[in-house]
């Protein structure tokens, strides 16, 4: 088969992305305004929460999270030792402490079996990752830790469920992200989603500096010259306009671009199941899986290539690989600051070193899919 060159992610879009652009060019209203309100009511109602805020990313979501539910110097906060770093960063700008709780290497998740021995009179909140698209299992979490206030992090899982609940109204407060690896994107941006009134209200004046009312509520109110009140230290975490008008398009695709990902990921299943050094994705029914991406784990133990020597073997196919994320536990500020052993998380030690995504996006076609098949299977 010819060499084919495949990206680990691209973003869908097109005509009708641009086209919604033009609507607050020419308005001449491009910051947080009427697009953004647009596409938190649709985010909202899609993910059946009360509540939708769209804020400039993921790590901003989960900085506000933690601010609107007080958790402060001296607090503790249960994190996966195997996420993104922004999952863990999140907690140390609010001058608390990150506590690394072991994953399972089957699903990516934080293995609900290890967070109880995590848990001191400090522990207040607990931030359990959709990762890839897999819901953790909440429902477990609130069984076994019924007093921590739980922030999603979805920033994968747009779209996800669990037991037919949508990601985002699983906890206190959900978190997502539309960087462009993720299924819908706004190139930046983020969402807070939540079905609590009070925090709802503080979200929204946290992400604008604190203000009692917005600048669109202001501008098109009575005495648009008078500036609002400012009771609390805030932030500017905003989503402009422009963003908000490619997230209604992109939102209003969600569903077909996840089905058409769960489609491919059936065919992955398939074919590289046959493949006994290679594990594909494991879950039950109950839940929906997001198909972010397609992660495997690499067994080097019947492997005829190392996990890094199998992706630059790809690589050199033309075909792009990342390892599923990193282990935080093992990064250089963690590891030093918190006198960690990359052995103390053997869960997330081995996802750090054997997991590996393939690519998995709305922008291939079959043969990329096929070709990606048979480049690992004439792997001997």
């Amino acid at each position: 088969m010819e060499k084919r060159i495949i990206p680990i992610s691209l973003p869908s879009m097109g005509q009708e992305e641009w086209e919604a652009l033009k609507e607050p060019i020419f308005s001449g209203w491009i910051t947080q305004g009427p697009k953004v309100k647009e596409f938190e009511e649709l985010f909202a109602k899609r993910h059946n929460v009360k509540h939708a805020l769209a804020v400039s990313n993921c790590t901003t979501a989960l900085h506000l999270a933690l601010v609107a539910l007080d958790v402060k110097a001296g607090d503790e906060v249960l994190v996966p030792a195997f996420t993104w770093v922004s999952t863990a960063n999140a907690v140390m700008y609010c001058g608390a402490t990150p506590i690394f709780v072991d994953v399972d290497p089957v699903t990516f998740n934080i293995n609900t079996d290890s967070i109880l021995a995590k848990i001191t009179d400090k522990t207040k909140a607990i931030i359990p990752v959709h990762l890839f698209g897999l819901c953790a299992d909440i429902d477990v979490i609130k069984q076994i830790a019924p007093q921590l206030k739980i922030v999603e992090d979805g920033a994968c899982a747009a779209g996800a469920a669990l037991n037919g609940q949508p990601a985002g109204s699983l906890g206190d407060i959900g978190c997502f992200s539309f960087h462009p690896r993720k299924s819908v994107t706004t190139g930046e941006g983020g969402m807070l989603t939540t079905n609590d009134d009070a925090l709802a209200e503080r979200l929204n004046m946290l992400r604008n500096h604190g203000a009692s009312i917005s600048e669109e509520q202001r501008h098109k109110g009575p005495k648009p010259y008078i500036l609002p009140e400012f009771d609390m230290v805030g932030y500017n975490y905003r989503m402009t306009d422009l963003q908000g008008a490619l997230g209604v398009i992109q939102l209003q695709k969600l569903d077909q671009f996840i089905e058409e990902r769960e489609g491919w990921a059936n065919y992955y299943h398939q074919e590289l199941g046959k493949i006994d050094w290679l594990r594909v994705p494991r879950y039950s029914d109950k839940y929906k899986h997001g198909w972010q991406s397609y992660v495997l784990f690499v067994d080097e133990s019947k492997s005829p290539l190392k996990r890094n020597d199998l992706m630059e073997y790809l690589q050199q196919h033309g075909i792009s690989t990342r390892p599923g994320t990193h282990a935080v536990h093992m990064l250089g500020f963690y590891k030093n600051t918190f006198n960690i052993d990359e052995q103390d998380y053997p869960g997330a030690y081995q996802c750090n070193e054997y997991s590996m995504s393939i690519p998995l996006h709305n922008k291939m076609t079959e043969l990329d899919y096929q070709y990606i098949v048979e480049i690992l299977k004439q792997i001997k």
